[in-house]
């Protein structure tokens, strides 16, 4: 017979398992020691004295485990549960009522002629986890703050949904109207949570998995930020997240645990609804997740809340006075215990308790139906109750609550806990009604029988419902809801931008630094300057930002608690509890997350931040791209900076830093505004447009556009020019403008650039007039993107109105004066450039850095892809000679002469430039 002290440890995370106690009196006597050696002679003397009885017990070869791993059963002993403040009655009441309209949504949705489908099994898992944080624990946004922050489970929207439907904040006609958003429109409800879809509704899209954790974590961090800088009254918000055990083997969802407890992040708790099931099949089939998950969240330093078992265990694990059934809970794998529970009462009598006679005295007196409805701790109200209250309760550690469930529950034998539950999407009759008695839902037979089935609302005044909305009220309002209350921000004035529109006069800089001193700049106004959070991967030094640290400061909730060891200079490393640098390592999805958090807490907090996210551009939309769909899902706003632009500028890195596509997968998120500006001038009206579009007053009178600023700068030094009296603003902002008219030559031809090209467009300009008589403009391609958006736009149009004036591109009009052919160049792929051929007038080529980059100097880079000046010369004759306006011949001329096919032949170029 196995003996207490042979057992796995009793004492989880601070508090006390179920497991019953031997010898209360020893146990006491211990206690006590401990406590006096606390009390008389303080933390760390208990501390040492701790540490030298696990050193003895380990000399005395009694097992001391790390603590990692605990016994498969609730952290939170029966004993420690508080008083649960519901009425559980009319609780499971809504729930069921919930439950059922959840289910006949998604069924309706799957009927003939419709068929588009939905999820059933993920909410009827987590139904209980759900209906608790509705009850008792989310808070609303009626007192004006930002309430709590919940993150739903993706597949869990139609649970939802149907619950709205009880409390009146959505229709009959929108829970029909299902995953038909434009054929049902204006009614129509999207599939998982999308905030660009209901943007009164949802505040958080989670169903691009992995993505909600990482995003709950950097949004409680960014509720902390708030608060530290005095811009937001956080204090009250709570972060909650629910994911799946399955979700969990995303990199991202655990990925960036370390920050949430270093943070100290006691305002987040995730839970995590352990079906043991992945979409379709089991998660650890031959493990247990739970335990793994446990070690893995405990070892990152979080507050661990495992709720396994409900109240019917009770009495089992009470008497269990060997550890026999402890045990058998601790070896039994996931894969068994879904089978339990698709499986009788008697099969798990045999199965499960019938190994050992002391199982099975324990539940001789029970029934087969009382041992098939032994249940998961998920859906006791009480024992979940009593987890969300100790997590709201935990101080200086985040919590995440592990809570087993079934998936399916309640569906029926055809849905619970079966491998293919995730996928079906449709009761039959016999299912309803099995699923109607379980849930006492009075619709008759009939009504099953005559078609769809029918929707289930106790009534508006029923008592159900009332204490629904009372619930709701008592916590400050419905949820989720998404409020805009943030006002239009004054923003600075023309002057702001003065120095940058200047031009660098015999300095040469990079277009990053141009960027860093408007940002510095724009930093100063008394306005908004408070308002910009700096966010970068740990390079903020090679981007020529560390001018901020000794102003600015980097943000840390400690402070700085050593002497920095360049504290000797200028521009030593800052750390503070009120800094207003996020510099969060060497990760792009963890500051993409905060980008997000902070982009969006206009809405969340009626507070509007300016995030300015400046990376290495080739890991930007190329590493975290799918997070940038859930930036603009979540309607975030703000500047993205791509520094070390181009496939050829940055040299010496390499392949892996060599981007020159990051404008095309730009181009596929319709939230991006994106821009390839040249020159310090240009930046500035990008950047003061960006602020106007963004923080201040629309045409129909909203706080901002719902977009955000991507823009590509470079390390390449160069002189800026000023800006020309004239200046094409309007062409800037459009996409393309007149940067440098031919004034030489009689041949016309027209050559467009981007960012770092223009310098070797004008170098070519020269080329084209001194020795081949041509007479080149030269235009500066601000935005590819935009330019092909706008002609998109315009196709589109007068494709369904045919009857009106047709519309002409910007582009097109733009260009219609100039004599072609027209000669495209840039640092980038030839299909960034590519994208506006279409509505060029005229003759149209492109060149551009297709291909693996690679390390070399800037100028051999260029040569090899053709995209230097002299390539542009010859790509300009080549155009021309098929238009019959220069000699074939001058072709090889041009090739001979500038030894094209030589890339030692090619002028090194400028070397060095990080910023």
């Amino acid at each position: 017979m196995a003996s207490g002290s042979d057992r796995n440890p009793i004492i989880i995370g601070g508090l006390p398992s179920q497991v019953p106690d031997f010898d209360p009196e020893e146990t006491e006597e211990w206690l006590a020691s401990l406590d006096a050696a606390v009390d008389e002679r303080g933390r760390e003397r208990a501390r040492y004295l701790m540490l030298r009885l696990i050193e003895r017990a380990r000399e005395k070869r009694v097992a001391v485990p790390e603590m990692r791993s605990t016994d498969y059963v609730n952290t939170i002993a029966t004993k420690d549960e508080p008083f649960f403040p519901g009425n559980e009655e009319i609780e499971r009441k809504v729930l069921n009522a919930t439950r059922w309209n959840a289910a006949v949504m998604v069924s309706r949705a799957q009927r003939p002629g419709i068929g588009v489908g939905g999820h059933i099994a993920t909410f009827a898992s987590s139904a209980s986890l759900y209906d608790v944080g509705f009850n008792h624990f989310f808070r609303g946004k009626d007192d004006g703050k930002g309430g709590d922050q919940i993150f739903f489970q993706g597949h869990a929207s139609p649970g939802i949904y149907a619950r709205a439907y009880l409390l009146d904040r959505l229709s009959e006609q929108q829970l029909d109207a299902f995953r038909q958003e434009k054929s049902k429109a204006p009614y129509g409800l999207s599939s998982y949570p999308h905030p660009r879809l209901m943007p009164d509704f949802w505040e958080f899209p989670t169903v691009s998995m992995g993505l909600g954790p990482l995003g709950a974590i950097y949004q409680a961090r960014m509720n902390r930020y708030m608060e530290a800088r005095g811009i937001a009254d956080t204090s009250d918000s709570h972060v909650w997240a629910y994911l799946g055990d399955g979700e969990m083997d995303e990199p991202e969802s655990l990925g960036q645990l370390s920050i949430a407890a270093r943070e100290n992040l006691d305002n987040l708790t995730f839970v995590v609804n352990c079906n043991l099931q992945r979409l379709d099949g089991p998660v650890r089939g031959n493990g247990k997740v739970i335990q793994e998950l446990e070690s893995q969240f405990r070892g990152a330093g979080w507050n661990v809340i495992k709720l396994v078992w409900d109240r019917s265990w009770d009495p089992l694990l009470a008497q269990d006075r060997d550890g026999i059934l402890v045990n058998k809970l601790n070896t039994t794998p996931d894969g068994q215990f879904q089978t339990y529970a698709t499986e009788t009462g008697g099969y798990i009598r045999d199965h499960f308790f019938g190994g050992d006679h002391r199982l099975r005295a324990m539940v001789e007196n029970m029934t087969d139906q009382q041992i098939q409805h032994l249940g998961r701790g998920g859906h006791d109200h009480k024992k979940v109750y009593a987890a969300y209250a100790a997590a709201k309760a935990h101080k200086g550690q985040p919590t995440v609550i592990l809570a087993q469930t079934v998936k399916g529950w309640t569906l029926g034998p055809n849905f619970e806990g079966r491998n293919a539950t995730h996928q079906m999407k449709k009761l039959t009759v016999e299912d309803l009604k099995r699923f109607r008695d379980r849930l006492h839902i009075p619709i008759t037979d009939a009504q099953l029988e005559a078609g769809a089935p029918p929707y289930y609302h106790p009534g508006r005044n029923s008592e159900e419902i009332q204490y629904m909305h009372d619930r709701r009220k008592g916590l400050g309002g419905y949820v989720p809801t998404r409020v805009v209350r943030a006002k239009p921000l004054a923003l600075p004035e023309d002057k702001t931008y003065a120095a940058a529109k200047k031009g660098s006069g015999q300095q040469s800089i990079a277009t990053t630094m141009a960027f860093v001193r408007i940002l510095k700049d724009l930093m100063r106004d008394k306005e908004i300057g408070k308002r910009f959070v700096l966010i970068a991967p740990d390079e903020y030094r090679t981007f020529g930002m560390d001018a901020f640290f000794p102003s600015a400061k980097i943000y840390n909730p400690l402070g700085q608690q050593y002497e920095a060891v360049d504290r000797d200079l200028l521009l030593a490393y800052k750390e503070s509890p009120t800094g207003q640098m996020l510099h969060d390592g060497i990760s792009e999805a963890g500051c993409t997350a905060s980008l997000i958090a902070a982009g969006s807490a206009y809405a969340t907090h009626g507070e509007p931040l300016i995030p300015v996210y400046v990376f290495y551009s080739m890991f930007g939309f190329q590493r975290t791209g799918d997070q940038f769909w859930q930036m603009a899902d979540q309607l975030s706003r703000g500047f993205v900076l791509g520094a070390t632009a181009g496939r050829t500028t940055l040299t010496g890195e390499g392949l892996q830093h060599a981007d020159g596509h990051s404008h095309l997968l730009a181009s596929t998120n319709p939230g991006c505004v994106a821009y390839d500006p040249a020159f310090g001038y240009e930046i500035a009206h990008i950047v003061q447009d960006g602020l106007r579009r963004m923080y201040g007053e629309t045409a129909d009178g909203k706080p901002g556009e719902d977009v955000f600023y991507y823009l590509t700068v470079y390390n390449e030094p160069i002189q800026h020019p000023a800006e020309p009296a004239d200046v094409d603003v309007e062409g800037i902002l459009k996409g393309i403008h007149r940067y440098a008219q031919g004034t030489a030559g009689t041949i016309p031809a027209q050559i467009m650039a981007s960012g770092v090209a223009v310098p070797w467009a004008l170098e070519a300009q020269r080329i084209l007039a001194e020795e081949w008589n041509v007479r080149a403009d030269v235009w500066s391609a601000t935005s590819w993107n935009e330019l092909r958006r706008d002609a998109v736009e315009v196709e589109e149009h007068n494709l369904l109105h045919p009857e009106e004036e047709q519309r002409v591109p910007y582009v097109t009009r733009k260009l219609s004066h100039a004599e072609g052919p027209f000669v495209a160049v840039s640092d980038w792929m030839r299909a960034v450039p590519d994208q506006i051929s279409r509505w060029v007038p005229g003759r149209y080529t492109s060149l551009g850095a297709d291909g693996f980059g690679f390390a070399d100097t800037r100028g051999a880079a260029r040569r090899y892809f053709h995209i230097d000046a002299q390539s542009i010369v010859l790509a300009v004759l080549t155009e021309l000679a098929r238009d019959g306006k220069v000699d074939r011949s001058v072709l090889k001329q041009a090739v001979d002469r500038y030894q094209l096919l030589d890339v030692t032949a090619a002028d090194p170029g400028a070397a060095g430039g990080d910023a």
